[in-house]
Formats: structure tokens, C-alpha cells, sequence
């Protein structure tokens, strides 16, 4: 697909400066670009590049002002960096509507029942009173079980396995090799030593614009729900345990364990590889930095790191101590070699 500048300023509301006929069919960075790519430049530290790139159209923030002559067409935008976001997704999502029908070597439940634009990919398995919505594209390889129901505008990659009963709502984007659904860690010991399995029967909601990346596991409750609420994005590679519930719009990186029936606020930001005990409550706003360990409740917009957690500035200040602490082993004693000849001088 080719687009002019006149085109694209249109969509985000900008200024062309330069050629409005000027014609782009790809995206790229400003260091790499070439001729028909369109760039963009907001950080300017990068400001040197836009005299030297080949890039056919560049977006700029309105304030921008070239110190000498460019090659490239300008669309003047009041935030190049959003604008090009914008730019992003609109063509991930032509990209992703080119999408629709149902290939071969599909298994589609006779009650299945789907809306329009759907696209099913090769080997995928649809499973009894599934309800999917319109606009929804699920990739090859992937397992939507019994009674499963998909809201519009859904993204499934190939190979996720969406158990059954779980809920996906509207514009979310589930990442390939994802498990939605499955068997929550529940045993009961034995006096023997062994384990009994205590059956899972609650589902996983998971609410609008919710994206799920890669390899990460969310599993079913064991009575009731665990809840992803609207807007959370999770990282690859994250375990969310059964009941487990999350605030709209956190966010959580990779690697991040969630034992069971932990409640977490909204807005809250979570680090890589955080691991977080079960039954806990933590609040809204809450930071908590990469690789911390948390054992205890969280107040609102509190800010943790280290393992197990405490407050953010304190860990910060301990640190140069920990870093420190052979030298001040040291030197405390010596302090104490003083003290101990100081005494032996005053008894002599």
C-alpha cells in the first residue's frame, strides 16, 4: 500500500511541509531510512539524522525548525512520537484485516457460531457453544475450548490454547504459545505424603483491550474467576495463578510470578521477574522494581524494591551500603582494635 504525505497528515491532523504528493509504502527508523519510508523524529538527540536520511517523509514535532536544507518532507504534528505510534497501529491493523476466511484442515463444533471478517487459521480447533464476535483473526495451531466466548476485534497468534469457559472481551491481543485457562496448582496433601488434585471449575475473564504476550500462563479458578480487568498488558512469560485478580490498566513484565488469590489495584507497574506470594492485597498506583520479592500487603502508590520488598528511597540509600560493606566491616574493626588497646592502656 502507498500513501502520500497529503494522505497521512490528514489522518494525524498535521502540516505537510515540503511535497504533498510525496509517496511512502513502508515505515522505518530515521538512521535506516530509505527512499519511500516514512520516519519520524521527537528525541533530539536524534536530530542529526534528519539532514543525512533518505527517508521520503519524516514526522516532526510543529515545533521542530531545520538548521539547513532537508531531503525529506516534513508533517508537522503536535506529538511526532504519538503520531507515528498512531501510524503503527493503523497499519498492524491493515496488516491483520488482509486476514479473513477459514482455512483448511480446521475442526469447527457444529454450534460454533462466529461473526464477520473471521479468519481461522490451518489446524486450529474450535470447540463446542463457542461464541466469537466480529473482526476476530485466530492464527493456526490454536485451541479455543467448550463454551469459550470471544467479544470483536480479537487477535489470537498461533498456538495459544484458550481452555475452556474462559471470557476474552473486546481488542485484545492474544500472543503466541499463550495458556488462558488451564488447571489452577491445587492439592490437598494425604497422610501418606501424597497428593490429591482438588478439581479447578471456575473460568479466567479477561476484559477489553487486555494484550497477553507470549508463553505466559493464566490459570483458571478453582471456584469463581481470575480476572484480568480492562486495559492491563502483560509481558511473555508470566504466571498468574488461579483466582488471582488484576487491576485495569497495570501493567507487568516478564517472568513476574502471581500466586494464588492475589488481589492487585489499578495503575500499578510491575517489574521482570517480581514474584509475589498468595492471598495478598496490593493497591492502587504501586511500583514495584524488577526482581523484588513480595511477602505482605501494599498500600496505594507505594514504591518497592528488593526481596523481601521495602520502600523504594530506603532500598536505595541501603544499597550503598551493601555495595560498602566489606570496607565497613573493616573499618568497624579497627574501631574496635582501638577501643579494645585504649582499654588495655587504661587498665595498665
Amino acid at each position: 500500500m502507498k500513501f502520500t504525505a497529503e494522505q497521512i497528515a490528514g489522518v494525524l491532523e498535521g502540516e505537510v511541509v515540503g511535497n504533498p504528493q510525496a509517496e511512502v509504502h513502508e515505515l522505518s527508523k530515521i538512521e535506516e531510512g530509505k527512499v519511500g519510508s516514512l520516519t519520524f523524529l521527537s528525541n533530539p538527540k536524534y536530530n542529526n539524522y534528519i539532514y543525512t536520511t533518505e527517508a521520503t517523509i519524516t514526522i516532526v514535532n510543529r515545533n521542530f525548525i531545520p538548521e539547513s536544507d532537508l531531503k525529506t518532507t516534513l508533517i508537522k504534528v503536535d506529538d511526532a512520537y504519538m503520531a507515528f505510534s498512531k501510524l503503527l497501529e493503523f497499519y498492524d491493523q491493515a496488516r491483520k484485516d488482509s486476514k479473513q476466511g477459514i482455512e483448511a484442515h480446521t475442526v469447527i463444533s457444529e454450534n460454533a457460531r462466529y461473526g464477520k471478517n473471521f479468519y481461522l487459521g490451518s489446524f486450529s480447533y474450535l470447540g463446542t457453544n463457542v461464541i466469537i464476535g466480529d473482526n476476530v483473526k485466530i492464527y493456526p495451531n490454536c485451541f479455543i475450548g467448550d463454551n469459550v466466548a470471544i467479544r470483536d476485534n480479537v487477535t489470537i497468534f498461533a498456538g495459544a490454547k484458550i481452555y475452556s469457559e474462559t471470557v476474552i472481551g473486546n481488542n485484545c491481543t492474544i500472543h503466541a504459545g499463550t495458556v488462558i485457562g488451564s488447571d489452577g496448582f491445587g492439592f490437598a496433601p494425604n497422610p501418606d505424603g501424597s497428593y490429591t488434585k482438588i478439581p479447578q471449575i471456575g473460568n479466567v475473564i479477561i476484559e477489553d483491550n487486555v494484550e497477553v504476550g507470549s508463553c505466559t500462563t493464566i490459570d483458571r479458578a478453582t471456584l469463581g474467576s481470575t480476572i484480568i480487568r480492562k486495559g492491563v498488558k502483560l509481558d511473555n512469560q508470566i504466571q498468574i495463578a488461579h483466582n488471582v485478580e488484576i487491576g485495569e490498566n497495570t501493567v507487568i513484565a516478564a517472568q513476574t510470578g502471581i500466586a494464588g488469590s492475589t488481589k492487585i489495584g489499578k495503575n500499578g507497574m510491575i517489574g521482570g521477574q517480581v514474584g509475589i506470594s498468595g492471598h495478598l492485597t496490593i493497591g492502587n498506583n504501586v511500583r514495584i522494581q524488577a526482581q523484588s520479592g513480595v511477602a505482605r500487603n501494599i498500600k496505594d502508590d507505594e514504591v518497592l524494591q528488593g526481596s523481601p520488598t521495602f520502600g523504594y528511597n530506603d532500598f536505595s540509600k541501603s544499597y550503598v551500603h551493601f555495595k560498602n560493606l566489606p570496607k565497613i566491616i573493616a573499618e568497624i574493626d579497627e574501631l574496635k582494635k582501638q577501643i579494645l588497646n585504649q582499654k588495655n592502656a587504661n587498665n595498665g
